[in-house]
């Protein structure tokens, strides 16, 4: 049986080398699912994989792209019980290592990242949940609970940033976030930050240590560690724990070494594709719980149809969405 599905087959820009047809629907091996998908989500990361500027994982081949996406199980591989047939799920990292990703009407995935979809949360906001909000989970709370800690989290209106901050102001923190302009800041308040700081214009240490009665931060969830590796070690307290999923402006960061030593700061870097298993499970339980309680805002920048897809893909290339990018599949 055939889908409709976006592929590419060589990396290179996204007008040159996306192709729309049919394809084979993926088989269901033994602990997977197939999905009958709804709505894919387009990712920085498979910009990257697509464009050339990340090396595939497999040997040459075509790729249906993306990781992220929502809809409903159709069928069930040997080991996966039958009562999981009809059930809304999330997907996350579909094409991680592996030909097959979200960008067409069914995707074969492992059972387990195929969690439960809330009855209360749309297949376009399921799809935006892997990759950003994952990631988020992990740099709130790779070094434990929050409750009581002072956290900051830099980029606030950025896609990880902005569920980081809610996370953590769920979990009982106190949350000071960071924008780069007036516009941003205000997307970075709808968190529920107790703080929201415009990076370009306010000292951001004096503004941190006046928050903190000089005591300064606890956590810092970093979306530019080599640009603000010194401004990260003069707020932070002494034990404080930095937790960083990018360095784009500096891939190759020069950091204060001794200001960091001194105060013993530790360093978290922070993948979703390579988070160990027990760490994306209690992921998945904290998001579905705290998406049935309505606890999370949601942003979606854009969306497209599948047969739309070059031109989701160069949306993403062309910046300035802070939002999650939608391919709908009816």
């Amino acid at each position: 049986m055939h889908m409709q599905a976006v592929w590419y087959e060589q990396q290179g820009a996204a007008t040159d080398v996306l192709k729309f047809g049919e394809r084979e629907r993926p088989a269901v091996g033994d602990g997977d699912v197939l999905v009958r998908l709804h709505s894919s989500a387009v990712n920085p990361s498979d910009i990257k994989k697509r464009s050339g500027g990340q090396a595939v994982e497999f040997p040459a081949g075509f790729i249906i792209p993306h990781s992220d996406g929502a809809g409903v199980i159709e069928a069930v591989g040997d080991g996966v019980s039958e009562n999981r047939i009809g059930q809304r799920v999330w997907i996350y990292q579909a094409q991680f290592e592996r030909h097959m990703g979200s960008a067409a009407e069914y995707v074969a995935v492992p059972s387990l990242t195929a969690p439960a979809l809330p009855d209360n949360t749309g297949f376009d906001i399921g799809a935006c949940l892997g990759i950003p909000l994952m990631t988020a989970h992990r740099a709130v709370f790779i070094q434990g609970d929050v409750c009581g800690l002072n956290i900051l989290v830099t980029g606030a209106s950025g896609r990880v940033g902005y569920y980081a901050a809610q996370l953590a102001k769920v979990a009982g923190a106190h949350v000071i976030a960071t924008a780069g302009s007036d516009a941003r800041c205000q997307v970075a308040r709808q968190t529920g930050a107790d703080e929201v700081l415009n990076y370009r214009s306010d000292d951001l240490v004096s503004a941190i240590a006046e928050f903190t009665d000089g005591q300064g931060v606890d956590r810092i969830v970093e979306v530019e560690f080599g640009v603000n590796a010194e401004t990260s070690a003069a707020v932070l307290k002494n034990g404080g724990i930095i937790s960083t999923y990018s360095s784009s402006l500096a891939p190759q960061p020069t950091i204060p070494f001794y200001p960091m030593m001194f105060k013993n700061i530790s360093v978290n870097l922070v993948l979703v594709y390579s988070m160990p298993e027990t760490a994306k499970q209690q992921a998945i339980l904290d998001i579905n719980r705290a998406l049935a309680k309505d606890q999370l805002r949601h942003r979606i920048a854009q969306s497209w149809s599948l047969k739309e897809t070059v031109k989701a893909h160069e949306s993403i290339e062309q910046g300035g969405k802070d939002g999650c990018v939608v391919i709908d599949i009816p």
